[in-house]
Parts: structure tokens; sequence; C-alpha cells
């Protein structure tokens, strides 16, 4: 074992060598000089370094190893200086193997006179067999067996000796008596324990059961832990002569049963709001997906059910659990279940719950590990100098750790700077120490240190990663417990408890039950402004300090607090933290991300995965017009109508109110069409004026076509009430004035068609057909079919008249103002009346097309019908298929068309005839071309 631990310290020392090769030849690149500005400067001349050739080289301990200088001999000087540097180790060993054993050897117990004892025990050091050792830096060598040195338990008897010094100084707490004290180690195994403590019963040197063998040095109250285990099974006999019992270690809920530990009292506040600290820490960092060491134990299994119920109720879920078993000696060999997988789980924050000793084997197998990329949470109880080895990276580096708040005790670091084997020359435990690092002269048979001391030697000379000389929060306890058994001791003075006077000195003569009464009241202020409770009862709410583990490079153990939890302040202001201070761990250089799923953008919302936790989920866009203007959101929100979702559906933007307006490309060409066929028109019965008197204006009844050419004029201007802004007389006028206009229009042409079958077709007597036509009988068709359209106009404006709407759907990001039809019943009444009426008029025309007439334009009434009737029935079907401004364009080129198909095919002709062809628009041609269709038929 001990070439061993030579091997691996020699080993160890490769990457810092390493790290020198590349460094010192900066020295030179740079050409090594300093300068700091001011007035007047001195200048110095100071060999810092020498470059030698690679054959010349004479130090090579202080020569760097560089490419160019000496790299010949790089490999030999390494191997030199790993095999000197291993070599002096020895002797340092060789000391260890000696002074160590007297620990076990002397039975460590170490007193101090008075008139009433404190007994502590405590786990000052503990025995390993050598196939079950942990920590080969702070383990000392011996021959069947290794000694672990427990620093930060030995800190716990310092503050015991402190604080009762302190109050032995003090003329106000127990004047004229003084304490004393028993500090007893905690050995391997319940049964050497016991023995010790019923040895504390019968007095020094005995261990007589239910006998009380001394006379002085009555001790009063007993302290204990810090492991709740040693607590416990001390506490179980304690509790049997109702003991007074100070528990200094982490409070545990198995402790606190009255039935059970009637006279045991925690002196550490309870950890109730620890795990609303650890779930508003993983909030602050949006760190959702955790996983979980805990111990298993009763007090492990409360935790991991406030934690998990916490957890869920603020969305912060579990990746794993690994329970850990507590058994002592079995992490040379095992580690803990799943690993790999563990160590590979996209949880990139661990939190570990337990003490020191608890598990051990999961700090020494993550100890293993040089990079993990972890965040570990852990709670206050952990002696991290424990685990400490020359390696250069520590995989806890960056760890946070939640610690019970307290304030500094004045004078307690002066006191463990002054704390030496000639101070206090009983203490065994400090000569071995003193010969351990400080290479003093000792003797192994009474284990004392000699000579060959540093004058001023001190704790104060170690590494913090080996001694602490910050107050921990188990000495901070032991440090209160004392003053509590002081505090109580002084009020059953006060109270006239019954004691007696033996010689010069008052040494007070009770039972130990009777300090219960004192104990269970006992508060007080102590000496760094906290407040001292042990009635748990009334215990408030701790606030924790939030530490960060600094220890790169390795050894640095530097615990820096970066934030504080104070579950009593204001929602919102509880935990006070500065990230910009916390070092993460090794290789990560910014704040870690720890989720199942990354966030959902805004515009996404969370899809849970089936069959998964909740914090594991998919991220699926917003469905349309609606947003999500957070990150993780469960469901989107829809806009408003007035509202429309952006594209990335972050937010909703307000819609753009528009309407067929004269200004838009399509208002424009459908106002420049309607003016055009309207002047069109207004020419051709400009033409049909000037030529009234010619025969082929007066066939077919003149005033008709002054009619119809009117209405057409009108019906070409009705679609500028579709275009510019609706307005309420505007959506009344639109479907009325364009009802009237063409039954008008279709009227007219039955007329026009009647005129000629009136003329041709009826068979009835001559007379009865010439009365019709001078009384021009078919020109009451167009009031008549027009009353009967006022008649439905009226209906409508009476029952559902139409009325201002908004078309929010249509377009994307537009408010359209259309005119709502009101009743769509009443509007499709009169489609359906104006079909009938061009489907009279088209069948009218279509039996009088082969009238024999030189200026009959039966055919080309027919044929305007057929093309009047396509155009509306081609309009149904795209009028129901469009919305918006492009179904009121398609109304209004519904119009615009059919009109154009009566003026173009009804009155084309005519104009050509008139304008273009004017010789046949004369009798003589008439009569002409009727003699030679008579002779053609003749013959």
């Amino acid at each position: 074992m001990l070439f061993s631990w030579i091997f691996i310290s020699c080993f160890l020392q490769i990457p810092i060598l390493v790290c020198f090769y590349y460094s010192s030849e900066c020295l030179v690149r740079m050409n090594y000089r300093l300068i700091d500005k001011g007035n007047v400067m001195i200048t110095g001349f100071f060999p810092a370094y020498a470059v030698y050739p690679l054959n010349k080289t004479i130090d090579w301990r202080m020569t760097k190893f560089n490419s160019d200088i000496m790299s010949s001999y790089t490999v030999n000087m390494l191997f030199s200086w790993i095999f000197i540097s291993c070599f002096l180790q020895i002797p340092i060993l060789v000391c260890s193997y000696y002074s160590s054993e007297c620990l076990v050897r002397m039975n460590y117990c170490l007193t101090g006179k008075g008139n009433v004892v404190i007994t502590g025990f405590f786990p000052a050091y503990a025995i390993h067999p050598l196939n079950k050792t942990i920590d080969w830096r702070m383990t000392k060598f011996n021959r069947d067996f290794m000694i672990e040195f427990k620093l930060r338990n030995y800190q716990c008897i310092l503050a015991m000796m402190f604080a009762i010094e302190e109050i032995n100084s003090n003329p106000y707490i127990l004047p004229n008596i003084s304490l004393g004290f028993i500090v007893q180690n905690v050995p391997e195994g319940q049964r050497y324990t016991l023995a010790n403590l019923i040895g504390t019963f019968s007095g020094p040197g005995y261990a007589i059961t239910n006998y009380r063998c001394a006379r002085e040095g009555m001790s009063a109250a007993v302290l204990t832990g810090p492991s709740w285990a040693i607590s416990e099974y001390i506490g179980t006999l304690l509790d049997l002569y109702k003991y007074p019992q100070l528990t200094f270690g982490p409070f545990d809920t198995t402790l606190s049963e009255q039935r059970k530990f009637s006279s045991l009292y925690q002196v550490a506040p309870k950890d109730t709001s620890l795990k609303l600290g650890i779930v508003s820490l993983m909030l602050h960092f949006h760190w959702n997906w955790v996983g979980l060491f805990i111990i298993d134990d009763d007090k492990g299994d409360q935790i991991l059910s406030e934690l998990r119920s916490e957890m869920e109720k603020n969305g912060v879920c579990i990746a794993f659990v690994e329970m850990i078993v507590a058994i002592r000696g079995s992490f040379m060999t095992t580690s803990w279940k799943n690993q790999v997988q563990i160590l590979e789980s996209s949880a990139n924050v661990i939190i570990i719950y337990g003490d020191t000793d608890s598990l051990l084997s999961l700090i020494v197998n993550i100890k293993k590990i040089l990079l993990t990329w972890k965040v570990w949470v852990l709670n206050s109880h952990w002696d991290h100098t424990q685990f400490d080895n020359y390696l250069l990276l520590d995989s806890l580096h960056g760890a946070l750790i939640f610690s019970h708040h307290k304030e500094e005790i004045i004078n307690f670091t002066d006191f463990i700077q002054t704390a030496n084997p000639f101070k206090y020359p009983q203490d065994t435990y400090l000569h071995v120490l003193w010969h351990s690092f400080f290479n003093c002269s000792f003797l192994r048979k009474d284990c004392k240190i000699v000579d060959n001391c540093l004058s001023n030697a001190s704790l104060g000379f170690l590494p913090g990663n080996i001694f602490d000389m910050t107050m921990s929060e188990e000495s901070y306890n032991v440090y209160n417990s004392v003053y509590a058994v002081a505090h109580s001791l002084h009020e059953m003075t006060l109270n006239q408890v019954q004691f007696q006077s033996h010689g010069k000195e008052k040494e007070m003569k009770f039972f130990p039950w009777q300090l219960h009464p004192f104990l269970r009241k006992t508060q007080f202020i102590n000496h760094a402004g906290d407040l001292v409770v042990l009635d748990q009862k009334r215990h408030s709410h701790v606030q924790y300090d939030i530490l960060n583990f600094w220890n790169f490079p390795k050894g640095l153990g530097i615990i820096a607090k970066v934030g504080t939890f104070s579950p009593n302040a204001p929602e919102g202001q509880k935990l006070s933290l500065s990230s910009h201070m916390i070092q993460w761990a090794t290789g990560l250089t910014e704040i870690p991300q720890s989720v199942c799923s990354e966030s959902c953008d805004p515009g996404f919302r969370r899809t849970h995965q089936e069959g998964k936790a909740a914090c594991c989920f998919d991220c699926t866009p917003c469905p349309e017009n609606e947003i999500s203007n957070e990150t993780d959101v469960d469901q989107c929100v829809k806009c408003p109508e007035t509202h429309y979702a952006n594209t990335k559906k972050s937010y909703c933007l307000q819609k753009r109110v528009t309407f067929l307006a004269y200004d838009d490309l399509l208002g424009k060409t459908l106002t420049f069409m309607s003016l055009g066929f309207s002047s069109l028109t207004v020419v051709v019965l400009g033409v049909f004026l000037k030529h009234r008197d010619t025969p082929i204006v007066k066939a077919n009844n003149r005033d008709l076509s002054y009619t119809l050419l009117i209405t057409l004029t009108l019906c070409f201007l009705c679609p500028l009430l579709y275009i510019g802004h609706p307005s309420t007389v505007t959506c009344i006028l639109q479907q009325n004035t364009f009802g009237l206009l063409f039954t008008v229009t279709l009227s007219t042409v039955l007329a026009k068609t009647l005129t000629v079958l009136i003329a041709f077709k009826i068979t009835a007597p001559g007379r009865m057909r010439r009365w019709l036509l001078i009384a021009r009988a078919p020109n009451f068709i167009i009031p008549i079919c027009t009353l009967l359209q006022v008649v439905l106009s009226g209906i409508w404006l009476a029952t559902s008249p139409p009325f201002i709407d908004k078309d929010v759907h249509s377009e994307h990001g537009h408010i359209i103002i259309t005119c709502n039809k009101g009743s769509a019943m009443a509007f499709y009444c009169i489609l359906g009346y104006l079909g009938t009426l061009a489907l009279g008029s088209y069948l009218m025309a279509f039996l009088s097309r082969n009238l024999p007439d030189t200026f009959n334009e039966a055919k080309f009434l027919a044929f305007s019908m057929l093309v009047f009737c396509s155009v509306w029935v081609s309009f149904l079907p795209v009028y129901h298929s469009t919305k918006g401004k492009v179904m009121v364009a398609m109304e209004v080129l519904s119009i615009l068309a059919s009109n154009a198909s009566l003026l173009g095919i009804i009155f084309a002709p005519k104009c050509y005839i008139i304008l273009l062809r004017p010789e046949r628009n004369s009798l003589h041609h008439i009569r002409e071309k009727t003699y030679a269709r008579r002779k053609y038929l003749e013959t």
C-alpha cells in the first residue's frame, strides 16, 4: 500500500510538468520586462532566468522544458524530477507511520477540569482496515489499519473548548462556577461507543453500569454528532437516564420523536425551507430537468417526498432518483448503479442530499471522473476537505451549497490560530498534527513533540483544502450547545436549585434530569447576534447562504458566498443571487442548461410527449391566427377579430381597414370601365337622336330604344355605388338601384321582342293587331315589371335592409368594409326575378328571330339575352367562391359585362349601318332589297 501510494502520487505530477513545458518559453519569446508608470522611474536589471543550449544545461530543476532550448533532455529530466519528488515523499510517510497510531494506542480523550463538566462525543478520526480506506492523502498508514483524520470534526472540539473558555472568563454567567469538558472520540462500532458512554456516567476511570463512582466533574449534558446515527444509538441509552443530550449535527426528524428521545435537543434549525430554496434556485436558472442522489434511509425518503412535491408544483421534473445505500467501507469496490447512464443523462444539474459519512462511496466515485460538466447542488453538511487529492481538476468544482446562515463568531479564528501543542499539551491530536504537517521531533512513547518545530506554527498555516479556518455549521452548533447548557445551569442556579458547597469552591450538586425544564425554555442571543432556541416548536424558518465551491486548481478549496435564500422575505425577493460571481464546473464558460426539451419559443406551444415527464415535450406551431408571446406555453391565444397574428405568431397586429377604393388598382380599373361604357352609351344615344328619322332608328319602336340606352347608361354608372367607402346610403342603393335599373332594362328588351311578335306572329284579326300596335301595348310591360320590382325592394328594405359589415376573415391582415345584403333570400329573389325577365325576353326574341323584316333585331335580342344569361349564370358560383373585395369586384364585373353585351350586340350593328353604311339606311335601298327578295322567291 505504501508503494502504491508513492506510485499514484508520482504519476499525478505529470500533468503539471506538461503544463510547464509550454508556458516557460513565453519568458524568452516576450523578452520579459516589467514596467510601472511614474514621474520618476528606477530601472533594475535582474537575471530572472537564463537560456542554455541543449548540451550545456546546468539547473534542470528551475529550467523549463522548451522545444528549442532543452528538447533532447525533456524526457530524461521529466522522469528524474518525478523520481526525486516521489523519493522526497517517503520521510513524511515514515514519520506519519509512528505518530498517527498514538491516537488509537492512547484511546484519544481530552479533558478540561471544572465544577460542572460537559461531555462531547466527536468522531475526530476513524479506523479502517487496509483494504477499505478511501482517502490516501489524509489517512495515516499503520501496520494493520489506517487512521482517517476528520479535521472538520476536530474543529468542533476546538469550538467546544473556545466556548467553555469564554464562559469561564465571563463573570455574568455561572459566577464562581467553572465549566469543564470531556472529549471522547467515537470509535467504530456501537459497542465501544456505549462502553465509553457508561464510563462517563460512572466517572473517569470507571465503567460500572448504574453507579456513580466519581464525585468530582459532574457531567451536565452530552454533545453528540455530527451523524444522526451516532446521536441515535447514544440517545437510546441516554434517554434511559433522562440525561440531557444536545446534537450538533443536521436536524433529523427521526431524533425529534418525543417518546423515543425525550431527553434529546437538536441545536441545528429545521430544514423546512431547504426544498423551497433548492426549487427557487432551479427556477432562477430555468433548470427543470434535474437528477437526485439521496441517502437511502427514512430521512432520505422524507426529503425525496418533499422535494418531489415542491418540484411538481413549480414545474421542475426529476430525471432520475438514485438512492444511495450507506455502507461504510464499500467505496473501493463498488460504484452507484447506472453510473454511465446518469453521467450521460441530459440532466446537467444533480442534487445530492446527505452527509459526508453516509455518502462516502458516492463522492469517491464522482471524484474519479475529472470532468462531468455537471452542476452539483449540495446541502450544507459536507466535509469537502476529506476528499482532496493531488489532481489538478476537481469534479465538484463549481458546486452550489445551501448552508444555514450564521454570523461570524468573534475571536474564534484567533483562538484556532493560537491553538498548539504547547498551549494544550494534553491534546494528543495537536501533537500528531504538528508532527505530520510541521515535521516536529516526536516521542513515540509519550506521543508528544519535543523540538525542531516552527516557533509560530499554527493550524492557520495549513491549506484551506486540508483545514478550514472558517467556523463550520457543526462547530457553530457546538458553540451554541455549550452556551445553551451554561445558560440553563445559570437559570437553575438563580432559581435556587439544591446545591452543596465542598471546600473552598462551590460545586453544583444536581441530577442531570433536573436541567430539562431550563433547557426547554432556553432562549438567548449569542455573540454573533443570532437567536438560539432549543424548543423545536419555536424554531423559525432559517435563512440560507448559497455558497459556491471553488477548487480549481485543486487545493484552492475556497467556499464563496454568492447568494442568500430568505423564506420570510416577500414573494419574489426570497432568493438573492449574484450570478456573475459563480464559477461553474470545469469546462463550462456560461450558465449551463438543464432541460429535458428545449424551450418553445414564442409562436409555439408545448405538446406533451406521451409516457414521459411533464418537462419533456415537443414544440408545435400555433394554429392560424393564434399566438404565444411567451416561452413554454401550453395553449396559444386567439387574436381578436380586429387583429391578426404576425408571421412568427408571437404577437397580434392591428388589421388594416380596407375596401374597394377608388385609389386601388382594381377600383381604378372598374371606375374607368364604368365611366367608359356609360360614355359610350351616351354617344350611341346621341347617334340615335341625331338619326332619329332614319328607317333603322324608327324600326322596332324608337322610344323603346331610347329608354333602353338611357337605362344602360345608368346601369353602367351603377358600379360606382360599389366602389369607395361603404355607407348606409350606398349599401341600400347598391342592390335596389341595381335591381330597379336591370328590371327596366330587361322589361324594355321584353317589350321590344313583343312588339315584333305582335307585328308578325299574332294571328288575331288585323284590326285588333293594329290597335295593339297603335296603342303601344308592349310599352306597358315596363311600368308593370318595374312596379313589381319596387314592391320586392320595399319588402326587402322593410324586413332586412342591407347594412355596413366588416369582413375580418377573407383577407389576411385586413378588415374589409363591405355591404351586407341583410336578407340573402331577398337578394336571390331579385336575382330570380331578373333571371325570369331575361329568360322571357330570350324566348320571345328566339321565337321572332326568323321573321321577315329588313331591320328585324330579334336575332340580336335573342343573342344578347343568351350572353346576358350566361354572364349571370357564371356569376353565381364565382360569387360564392370569392370573398371580400373580390366578391364586390365580381358583382361589378358581372354588371358591366351583362350591360356591355346588350349595348354591343343590340346597338353595334345599327351604329355600323348609320355611321359606316348610310346608303343602307334609306327607303330606296329597302325597296330594292324587297323587290330582289320577291324576284328570288318567284324563280
